[in-house]
């Protein structure tokens, strides 16, 4: 019955230009590669994507499917499984098709993106990047074509989206929902006057809404017939030089999303404004911080279309002296000293013992195999058990009862017992890591545990707490690059907000684990325990290993009273790391 609910006019939404222009883009040429909304819930990006459906252009009587992919979906119905009904009427297997099937030469459109499930997303991956959606199960050989727009919106406040499904949409916006007193009174009244009379709302807008579809119909016929200069191509390539992207996917989008934004606007030649009106829509989820170390600028390129290196620190690593250490000294004096960085050390073998006195004596991939003997957990990779999940295998139950139904026997198929791992590094930024080279050595002990993540493949998350404030250094991602260079750049100051971090990676933990119930996540909090904040009603989910970085006889923190307090198993650094030379 949802279908034939009135939806609100995609001409009729206020405001919001970025996001009704990155749709008509796509809607002209599909090969952009779909588009991605982040934005605060009230942001109308789930009317605005769901209005889109109604200006495509109608081709040889055909509307263009617009297909919904609920996160509650199973993987059966998104790419398809056997058809019951014709195997019991005819006795032939059939294949029968899914939302990938159902969306081909349309829309796909995913509310929530970032909570789909990670089964789903590798599905949508394969196909994003083939355009085929080959299927090998239930006895079923079978392959079809599923070209789509892949539209999705999110939340940014539920959970970072994976990296590899991010950059497979070709263009992204960023909303907010900040209006002024005008914006919230007319879209209001907008509101109140679509849900008095729907039918005469749509009606009113009907002209526009027309104008819209025309538009993108002229300019899909005249696509193939844009040209753009040698001159635009290179600005196009500078600017993603300097945007630091990964690979030459944004260059491809870009040329696209410039060449449709000339066609719609009824021009045969791209000019510098087309490419600067798309440049945030392709760039904006694409664009990553230069390192302080860039390779040489490829030959005969203008200095305007580049990024000014950035201003050298105050201090270089481990150059300034750090005042001593006195019992006397109030932890907010700390934040008087500028930001410091200290390069990542070397670091042989990371040995953690538990509090039941096993310890692994030849490195980290040892002390997890004693965490998931202790934890009873599955660690890493696909756990293939025998046991048999409450799921029927309606082909292997036909088989076994050679087409009769109902069947006398029912079989199951196996169960899934590989559990997906989070790693949730919660990694000291305070100014006193900095004495001893202690920051260098917790940096090298992230590289350990996400070393044997990327081995096991299983997620990483770092948040970094110090300065009085808490900030994600590290979205949650499978194989981080570059993570010794990133690290590098972390900088320590200030002081030590461990409750605020202990309490924004409870609520992080709880939103994964409203979308993933059987995600498996193992903290690590790396500090020197130097805090007088209370954090007693404080817990975090899964298990949780405290680093106490410290190395001093005589502990001037508290590392093993945050251990007890967490229910934490606890373990001293001990100092194996040498810093890198500089």
């Amino acid at each position: 019955m949802s279908a034939l609910l009135p939806k609100f006019p995609f001409s009729a939404v206020a405001g919001q230009a970025s996001f009704k222009m990155a749709l008509v883009l796509a809607a002209i040429n599909p090969a952009i590669g779909g588009v991605l909304v982040s934005g605060p819930r009230g942001s109308a990006k789930s009317t605005l994507a769901r209005g889109l459906a109604d200006i495509l252009p109608v081709e040889a009587h055909i509307q263009h499917p617009f297909v919904t992919l609920p996160l509650g979906a199973s993987e059966e119905m998104l790419v398809g499984t056997l058809d019951l009904q014709q195997v019991l009427n005819e006795q032939q297997v059939a294949f029968c098709p899914g939302l990938l099937a159902k969306a081909d030469g349309g829309v796909l459109y995913v509310d929530e993106v970032n909570l789909l499930p990670d089964t789903l997303v590798d599905l949508l991956l394969d196909v994003a990047a083939s355009g085929v959606n080959c299927v090998e199960r239930d006895g079923i050989s079978h392959s079809h074509q599923s070209n789509f727009i892949l539209l999705g919106t999110m939340n940014p406040d539920e959970g970072e989206l994976r990296p590899q499904l991010q950059d497979r949409f070709g263009l992204a916006v960023e909303l907010d929902n900040q209006y002024s007193i005008e914006e919230r009174i007319e879209i209001v009244r907008l509101r109140e006057a679509f849900d008095t009379s729907p039918q005469a709302f749509i009606n009113n807008y009907a002209e526009q809404q027309q104008e819209i579809t025309d538009g993108i119909a002229q300019a899909r016929e005249c696509l193939a017939d844009v040209s753009c200069s040698d001159t635009l191509r290179k600005l196009i390539a500078e600017r993603c030089y300097a945007a630091n992207v990964d690979g030459l996917r944004a260059d491809i989008v870009w040329y696209r999303a410039a060449i449709a934004h000339a066609a719609w606007q009824q021009r045969k030649c791209v000019t510098e404004a087309d490419v600067l009106a798309v440049e945030e829509l392709v760039l904006s989820h694409r664009r990553k911080p230069s390192s302080n170390k860039q390779p040489p600028m490829p030959p005969q390129t203008q200095k305007p279309f580049t990024r000014p290196p950035e201003p050298p620190g105050a201090a270089s690593d481990q150059q300034k002296e750090l005042p001593p250490e006195t019992d006397k000294k109030p932890a907010g004096d700390w934040g008087s000293m500028a930001p410091v960085q200290q390069q990542t050390a070397e670091m042989s073998e990371l040995s953690l013992p538990l509090r039941d006195g096993i310890s692994s004596k030849v490195g980290f991939a040892s002390w997890k195999s004693v965490v998931s003997k202790k934890l009873g957990a599955v660690m890493g990779g696909v756990n293939r058990g025998r046991q048999m999940s409450a799921k029927p295998d309606w082909f292997a139950t036909l088989l076994a009862n050679a087409g009769q139904w109902p069947p006398k026997t029912v079989r199951y198929r196996k169960a899934k017992t590989g559990k997906p791992v989070l790693h949730l590094v919660l990694l000291d930024t305070s100014a006193s890591t900095l004495q001893n080279n202690l920051f260098s050595q917790a940096k090298a002990a992230i590289l350990s545990i996400a070393n044997q993540a990327y081995l096991d493949r299983e997620q990483l998350t770092i948040l970094g707490f110090g300065n009085e404030q808490v900030e994600t250094l590290l979205p949650r991602v499978r194989a981080p690059k570059a993570l010794r260079e990133m690290l590098n750049g972390i900088p320590a100051s200030g002081g030590t907000p461990l409750r605020e971090v202990l309490l924004q990676a409870n609520q992080y933990q709880q939103r994964l684990l409203r979308s993933m119930p059987e995600l498996s996540i193992r903290t690590y909090l790396i500090t020197d325990g130097k805090t007088t904040q209370s954090f007693d009603d404080v817990s975090l989910f899964g298990s949780t290993i405290v680093i106490d970085i410290e190395q001093s006889t005589v502990k001037r923190g508290k590392g093993k009273l945050i251990a007890e307090a967490l229910r934490a198993d606890y373990f001293s650094l001990p100092s194996i790391c040498q810093p890198l030379a500089q």
